[in-house]
């Protein structure tokens, strides 16, 4: 990237005061790049953070669409969005770009899976998180450690936010805290709500750690699990200084994850609906628009196709990914999609 400019100097001159960035740091950010998994609530904030802070460079990654849902907590998203139903990925770039034209924003809408993360992730230096499952996150882990490159991890639910560092080789990894996947009843956006606030903390705690990496600052990097609960004003934090030897990603280094070892169809958060990610395969749009049209309601974009028949609604995009909503039953999704897309 080249020399900022005198309107760069101006834009980034109230950052640049703050000693733990100064025109060092400035420059450093400036010639970084950073990729975000989920440009949904987390993701939109912290993406925004991190442009308006002038990371050079932004990779957003997701599999997603916009919906008026979004909007009380999605901060880079408008009506417009969400009657147009803008893949995220793009209409999170837009915006941006809106604000600051300056930097380079990669729009990627996809499904992060063991086939395409090393693509998606290859330019990045640092990696956050902002997906709605762990199964997502266990395989972004397994990348990080696998190419020594840093992630944080962060959630929001409810009025709670988490976040941790993970810096492999100095930091414990997510496998290290969390073994296996939490099971049973977790809660989610759609069963215990979320609160714009908890979403804007967990995003802030994440971009801060992203630019203490990026700006050469990593010694005051956090190495802890913080969590709080904005709504009882409860935190605390667990250690995760240290890797666990018998981790069986940091310790034995078995990415079961990355080689995709029994990855299931993921229920998306809040949605009442089962994506369809095994089929990858070219669209036609302009055809398939065609096609549906006299079975349902259909509506379409340039990444995207909406087709709504009765209680369901399919979102099929360019590469034959689908999200089925209106069911959460697997063999129902994969019946309609086979139906009306093909087996």
């Amino acid at each position: 990237m080249t020399a900022p400019s005198h309107d760069s100097a101006e834009r980034y001159s109230r950052q640049v005061l703050f000693r733990g960035i100064g025109p060092e740091g400035q420059e450093r950010l400036l010639r970084s790049r950073v990729a975000v998994v989920g440009v949904g609530a987390t993701g939109a904030a912290a993406a925004s953070l991190l442009a308006r802070a002038g990371v050079g460079t932004l990779i957003l990654i997701d599999r997603d669409f916009v919906e008026e849902s979004n909007l009380q907590r999605q901060v880079l998203f408008d009506e417009e969005d969400a009657r147009e139903s803008r893949a995220k990925a793009e209409a999170a770039r837009r915006r941006i770009t809106a604000f600051n034209s300056e930097i380079e924003v990669r729009a990627q809408v996809a499904d992060l899976i063991p086939g395409n993360i090393h693509e998606l992730l290859r330019d990045a230096e640092i990696v956050l998180d902002a997906t709605d499952n762990f199964e997502t996150r266990y395989l972004v882990n397994d990348y990080a450690v696998e190419q020594g490159k840093p992630w944080i991890y962060a959630a929001a639910v409810g009025s709670y936010a988490v976040t941790m560092n993970v810096i492999p080789g100095a930091t414990a990894c997510l496998a290290c805290i969390f073994p296996q996947a939490p099971g049973g009843a977790v809660e989610t956006c759609d069963t215990a709500g979320i609160l714009n606030s908890a979403v804007n903390l967990a995003a802030s705690l994440e971009a801060t750690e992203a630019l203490k990496w990026l700006a050469g600052a990593q010694s005051r990097m956090r190495r802890t699990l913080l969590s709080c609960d904005l709504w009882t004003n409860e935190w605390s934090e667990i250690a995760a200084g240290w890797p666990r030897p018998d981790c069986p990603v940091c310790g034995r280094r078995d990415f079961a994850h990355l080689r995709g070892e029994g990855r299931p169809h993921i229920t998306l958060c809040g949605r009442n609906s089962v994506q369809i990610h095994e089929r990858l395969r070219p669209v036609d749009l302009a055809e398939m628009e065609a096609r549906l049209r006299p079975h349902g309601q259909v509506r379409r974009n340039e990444l995207l196709l909406r087709f709504v028949r009765g209680e369901h609604a399919m979102t099929l995009f360019a590469d034959g990914r689908a999200i089925i909503q209106g069911t959460t039953d697997v063999a129902v999704a994969r019946s309609l999609y086979a139906r009306f897309v093909g087996s």
